[in-house]
């Protein structure tokens, strides 16, 4: 018998059989954003890349099931071996796993709240965690982590396409090139035929130099906690002066 890990990344490598390698003509960049204040303080003591179990926890976490895959690229288009690929986002309340989240009495003490990754010979990466949601300030987001060898080399985030918070949201509007909006857009699609309404969605992150060439972040508080993040360089606060989380 496997086990849920290994089928998780079985799942993952057969989710992003679709996409093509090779193809590389239209590659945009990834936009670096923000990391946000709210990179957990405290790592939990699951983080593996399944963020709706908690450890061997029997309830799962509130929110729509999805199963995200991408890969890690570089300018040219190859893949990035052995990335290592942190996440982090809020539950289903809006709660974030952080001392300083807001609505921390109704946090979802089932989410994980933060998962990890190492990407294949391929470059990719999967995830199964929850559809984002909004909460007051922000449209709905998943925050993105690449690391190399003990650095963080890029900070992003992940929106949903289509959502109608986008064009309101302070950091999606300071991009202005909609090339580089549109790559940050992601679809959420229906898995057919699933019994719980899951859904698929594809990430791919194409870093703008190769990794060697952007190691220029140094860890800090956390994992992948960056030296650029914490001095709040790239999209500055949203408006009205609110910090970007």
């Amino acid at each position: 018998m496997i086990s849920r890990r290994q089928m998780l990344q079985h799942s993952a490598f057969a989710a992003a059989a679709f996409t093509t390698p090779g193809l590389f003509a239209d590659l945009v960049q990834t936009p670096r954003m923000t990391e946000g204040p709210f990179y957990p303080d405290k790592l939990p003591l699951d983080t593996d890349n399944d963020l709706l179990i908690v450890n061997d926890a029997m309830t799962p976490a509130v929110g729509e099931v999805t199963h995200l895959t991408g890969r890690v690229l570089s300018a040219t288009g190859e893949p990035i071996r052995n990335a290592f690929v942190e996440i982090w986002q809020c539950d289903n309340n809006g709660a974030y796993l952080h001392s300083g989240t807001t609505n921390a009495d109704k946090r979802d003490s089932n989410f994980q709240g933060y998962g990890r990754f190492l990407t294949d010979s391929k470059g990719q990466y999967y995830f199964r965690t929850i559809k984002p949601v909004p909460y007051p300030g922000r449209t709905p987001h998943i925050h993105f982590g690449i690391s190399s060898r003990g650095k963080r080399i890029f900070t992003t985030q992940m929106l949903v396409k289509g959502h109608p918070g986008n064009e309101r949201d302070g950091l999606f509007r300071q991009i202005s090139d909609p090339k580089l909006r549109e790559s940050i857009l992601v679809d959420f699609q229906p898995i057919p035929d699933s019994q719980i309404g899951e859904l698929n969605a594809n990430f791919d992150i194409v870093l703008g130099q190769t990794a060697e060439e952007l190691d220029d972040g140094t860890l800090g508080g956390g994992i992948g906690k960056s030296e650029w993040s914490q001095r709040g360089r790239g999209f500055g606060p949203g408006r009205g002066g609110r910090q970007p989380r």
